[in-house]
């Protein structure tokens, strides 16, 4: 797509989301929107909320809680780099070697669709990239919302800090991933998703993993993997909902609070939800608690 196209906001909807979106808008957009496969949905009026995938999808993870998001809001939805849509001439290994370029994307598809009292939602390892980019411009974002976050995977003796994984668990995890992604995929997919007893779940995410390039899943998952975001937390001015779920196996109970515990203003929320993806798994709980926190609620 060429500079200056303009893009079909409904483009790829489902009956449920069409159902809502009510006003379908159209953005002229540059090229950080094109790179990133922007849609947005919606209430063109309405306040803006910015949904980031995390690791091992793209912006249709966001499919379930649509419904309950569009009424009265202006959504906008992309694909980062190196998942779904992104323009595959755009990847760049050293800007991706670290979170800091997810979070300076961010910020230019807020620069260049003029978007402010952005309330932005990331899950996973997207709330700490979501942090770097209210850092980034906090001019731009009214609230950050973390579904289930960790600033840190692995364990710190020094510290006493429990991320819920050792150094040699990643080391092993990420060697696995280079060895054999399909095989990698099949047992970590489950895993994160959790809900043994709703299995078409877990397939769904293995599915979603194996659509990615096994090097950008690679770049994406060290730089996850390996980022302590701790420090990073006690700068962000920008007020901010911690969801948190039962049986997380990848973002410990410890994790979570600590996150909670080091945002300034944070507001520590407890989901009726179990796994890794609320938003997949437990679609109406997750906005429930999105709506209900957003700026200007009683």
């Amino acid at each position: 797509m060429l500079p200056g196209q303009p893009v079909e906001t409904a483009r790829g909807t489902t009956p449920e989301e069409s159902a809502v979106t009510t006003h379908p808008t159209v953005e002229t957009v540059g090229t950080a929107a094109a790179r990133h496969r922007v849609r947005v949905l919606g209430d063109p009026a309405g306040p803006v909320l910015l949904l980031v995938h995390g690791f091992g999808t793209d912006q249709h993870a966001w499919d379930r809680v649509l419904p309950a998001l569009l009424d009265g809001h202006r959504v906008v939805l992309l694909d980062q780099a190196g998942a779904g849509g992104f323009d595959p001439a755009a990847y760049d290994r050293e800007r991706y070697s670290t979170l800091d370029g997810y979070a300076a994307d961010l910020v230019a598809v807020c620069e260049e669709l003029d978007l402010h009292d952005v309330v932005v939602v990331g899950h996973s390892v997207s709330s700490m990239i979501a942090a770097r980019a209210a850092l980034r411009a906090p001019e731009r974002f009214a609230q950050v919302v973390m579904v289930a976050p960790s600033a840190r995977y692995t364990d710190d003796a020094a510290t006493g800090y429990e991320g819920g994984f050792s150094d040699e668990d990643v080391a092993e995890l990420l060697d696995s991933l280079d060895h054999n992604y399909l095989s990698w995929t099949a047992t970590v997919a489950p895993m994160l998703m959790g809900n043994a007893d709703r299995p078409e779940l877990g397939e769904e995410f293995t599915g979603a993993m194996r659509q990615l390039h096994p090097g950008t899943a690679r770049d994406f998952a060290r730089a996850t993997f390996t980022t302590d975001s701790r420090e990073l937390l006690t700068r962000v001015s920008t007020p901010t909902v911690v969801l948190q779920c039962r049986d997380d196996a990848l973002a410990v109970d410890s994790a979570v609070r600590e996150v909670a515990a080091r945002l300034p203003h944070a507001t520590l929320v407890a989901l009726d939800a179990s796994g890794h993806c609320p938003h997949v798994s437990a679609p109406a709980a997750t906005a429930a608690a999105v709506l209900a926190h957003l700026p200007g609620r009683p």
